[in-house]
């Protein structure tokens, strides 16, 4: 009895992703489709106005869309370089008993919650960042930015260490015989062998930064503009769901609309994030 319920058990728990996931996205593409009802959608996709609140109203995604992108290139050029450095050291370098105590403490800080950080963006960064340049407002994208890099440095160094690990012992063996210093290892034989595993880390830092709320609506600001200042105020994608949640836009009103278009633009975005990791993973993956 029990070797016959088990397997139908099991499909069930499996089936709970694959069912939610498509919840998802038909309450997005539904809803969305109410919008575009209302909305052009030529006006949505190439409009460089976002005021969907006031009038007049405007609803070019090309504002969100920029802070969003400039938010998470800034957090990407501060992260990418630090956790790969951080991965090689962990992976080349470190003794047994420093590894066994560092990666557990940047475990630990991959689950620190993101308002935490956003008030560390506010209150420590931006103080600094104002110092440098004191033109900068009190909320800023390259405080939000540097900000969710830290926040992402530990799935990049994470990944990256077990996909360094996962490279034959032998490999490294074989170029010490050839007279190759520890770096040249590292950097030749280590970092080539686990391509694929640190673009796929990479790709999936990127799509977690793109989808951060917390620190960028705390730190990052609401005005939606078109600007690659890093030093002014925008607004991502996120921080306007959450704006728009509130409580304050009446359900099934225009402005209610556009959090299911703005959403779905982000799924969109995540969604072909993902479809390129898993491509880069197969593509440049070292069999051994």
């Amino acid at each position: 009895m029990l070797d016959k319920l088990m397997p139908v058990v099991l499909f069930l728990c499996a089936a709970v992703s694959i069912v939610t996931t498509i919840g998802i996205v038909y309450t997005l593409f539904s809803e969305t489709f109410q919008f575009f009802k209302q909305v052009p959608l030529f006006d949505f996709l190439f409009g460089m106005k976002w005021s969907p609140l006031i009038e007049p109203k405007s609803f070019g995604i090309w504002p969100l869309l920029s802070g969003t992108l400039l938010v998470t290139v800034i957090a990407c050029v501060f992260a990418f370089p630090v956790g790969i450095a951080s991965a090689i050291y962990l992976s080349e370098y470190a003794p047994n008993r420093v590894r066994k105590i560092v990666k557990p403490i940047l475990e630990v800080l991959a689950g620190v919650p993101t308002i935490v950080y956003g008030y560390f963006a506010l209150t420590f960064v931006t103080p600094i960042i104002r110092a440098v340049f004191p033109s900068t407002g009190v909320f800023n994208a390259l405080s939000a930015g540097i900000v969710v890099g830290i926040m992402i440095i530990p799935m990049i160094t994470s990944l990256s260490e077990d996909a360094m690990a996962a490279v034959p012992r032998s490999l490294r063996h074989g170029a010490y015989a050839l007279g190759a210093t520890r770096f040249e290892v590292a950097l030749k034989i280590v970092v080539p062998a686990a391509f694929s595993g640190i673009v796929s880390s990479g790709v999936l830092a990127f799509s977690r930064a793109i989808g951060e709320t917390m620190i960028v609506t705390v730190a990052a600001g609401s005005t939606p503009q078109l600007t690659m200042n890093p030093l002014e105020s925008i607004q991502t994608m996120t921080a306007y769901i959450v704006q728009v949640s509130l409580g304050d836009t009446p359900h099934g009103s225009i402005e209610y609309g556009t959090i299911f278009a703005v959403g779905l633009t982000l799924f969109l975005f995540t969604f072909l994030l993902n479809i390129l990791a898993s491509y880069v993973a197969k593509r440049f993956r070292e069999e051994y």
